[in-house]
């Protein structure tokens, strides 16, 4: 990402002339010619040199790191969004933001309830599932339950072979492959956070297949494809599935729809109509968080 200097120094300058001395402890001090905090101000409040501000508010400053961009974000008493403009426009990932763990707002469960014809899940970016439809409990519930020590889509992909037994054989070694690539990118966006260092410790102790995958360091964050379900019921049905990412990135919608022209609608259709009469509908529907 390339640094925009003119943009910066004009972002820079503007949230410093909304900010008032009051608004950052600070005494009002001698009458002010221009609105807004000083740039000592800024300085003081940032713990950054004086000649170093001057030069990025006059856009011909050296690109600040990431540790200098989070000093003035706090000095300028920014938003979250504010501070991933200020990242950006300096050339700079923003932060990961607050994730949303196990709580699932209530839009969200709200739009998942609307899709009573389409499979949905959702999943934490480290592969819990957090909430299922009830026709993606008819397709999944088998292998996909919402038991929270038994929930973690890459654990049972490593641990339960009857949760491979719903997938071709021929696609069970790229599926795997698939899993760890999008775990060692959530790893990564997590910077190692206790939850994801114990998910990945686990998963070694547990499975010398995943530690060899583990290895390769391949990294393909999952945000579309097309896989084939192997239901004991119905019989084998494709889908396609696209995944919607909160602002957090750390929870997803993923939604389940037949390829278009193809007869697997009506392989979904029967589903609705067997429903979950195969499982315990009673320990597998879905749960709010």
């Amino acid at each position: 990402m390339e640094m925009d200097r003119r943009e910066l120094a004009d972002f820079l300058r503007r949230s410093r002339e909304r900010l008032r001395p009051q608004d950052v402890g600070l005494p009002d001090g001698p009458r002010r010619r221009t609105p807004g905090l000083r740039r000592e101000e800024v300085v003081q409040l940032a713990g950054m040199s004086a000649d170093y501000y001057i030069r990025l508010e006059q856009a011909r400053g050296p690109q600040p790191s990431g540790q200098m961009l989070a000093a003035l974000a706090r000095a300028l008493r920014l938003t979250e969004d504010e501070r991933d403009h200020l990242f950006l426009l300096a050339g700079h990932r923003p932060p990961a933001g607050r994730p949303s763990g196990e709580h699932i707002k209530p839009g969200l469960l709200y739009l998942l309830d609307q899709l009573k014809e389409t499979p949905a899940q959702i999943v934490s970016d480290l592969g819990d599932l957090l909430a299922q439809n009830a026709i993606a409990t008819a397709l999944f519930g088998g292998v996909c339950p919402l038991d929270p020590d038994n929930r973690n889509v890459v654990w049972r992909w490593f641990t339960d072979p009857a949760t491979r037994a719903a997938y071709p054989a021929e696609e069970h070694a790229h599926l795997g492959r698939v899993h760890v690539a999008d775990l060692r990118a959530a790893v990564a966006r997590r910077a190692g956070d206790a939850p994801s260092t114990a998910l990945v410790k686990r998963l070694r102790a547990a499975s010398d297949e995943f530690s060899a995958l583990w290895e390769l360091h391949e990294v393909a964050v999952r945000r579309s494809g097309r896989m084939r379900v192997v239901h004991p019921v119905i019989g084998p049905v494709n889908l396609d599935c696209e995944t919607l990412l909160a602002p957090t990135e750390d929870q997803r919608l993923l939604i389940f729809t037949p390829p278009p022209g193809t007869s697997d609608a009506a392989h979904l259709e029967l589903l609705r109509v067997v429903g979950t009469e195969r499982f315990d509908s009673g320990d597998l529907r879905r749960e709010r968080v």
